[in-house]
């Protein structure tokens, strides 16, 4: 999933549900202000966390969502905030 947010607190806030939902993976500012989230569990779960992070936190604001599928990696243990090189 890769879109534009404002609001402060979105990656935490995608490490709160993604950690609820028992979905491991990341989330990540990039430099151009889209924040870009890898995520792998269950269908239902992705499903359930796309449907969290398009609705956003409280006092964020979510202006678009793209979402795309690939197969699973499996290098994931938990979901943490990644921190992107220059230029990602």
């Amino acid at each position: 999933m890769e879109g534009w947010v404002q609001g402060v607190g979105f990656r935490d806030f995608c490490v709160k549900c993604a950690d609820r939902l028992g979905v491991v993976g990341y989330a990540m500012n990039l430099s151009d202000g889209r924040v870009r989230v890898v995520a792998e569990g269950t269908r239902d779960r992705i499903e359930a966390l796309s449907r969290e992070l398009e609705r956003g936190p409280r006092l964020g604001r979510v202006d678009r969502a793209i979402v795309s599928w690939h197969p699973a990696s499996g290098e994931f243990t938990g979901f943490g905030v990644r921190y992107a090189r220059h230029g990602a």
